[in-house]
């Protein structure tokens, strides 16, 4: 099982990942705000803003301070250098 930092020490299981989102998208807010109703949301944010949204398998719904292309690029083992901009292609 490979396990992903999605910051502050916190992992989440690779193979449980199905999306990881931005969070400013009006639908996102939403599915946000139903998982927290529901208390399927996990907060790993410890306080600061939330940059991505971590969709898993089961349901849950993670927030993390990290950006969306870090975590993205933590999962496919490339580092953030070699990155880049993700949105250009």
């Amino acid at each position: 099982m490979k396990l992903i930092n999605i910051g502050f020490g916190n992992m989440v299981s690779a193979e449980r990942i199905i999306a990881i989102v931005s969070p400013e998208s009006a639908p996102i807010k939403r599915v946000i705000s139903d998982a927290r109703d529901k208390n399927i949301l996990i907060d790993a944010t410890y306080g600061r803003r939330t940059r991505a949204v971590i969709i898993a398998d089961n349901g849950c719904i993670i927030l993390s301070a990290i950006q969306p292309e870090t975590v993205a690029g933590r999962l496919t083992g490339k580092n953030d250098t070699e990155l880049g901009d993700v949105s250009n292609g």
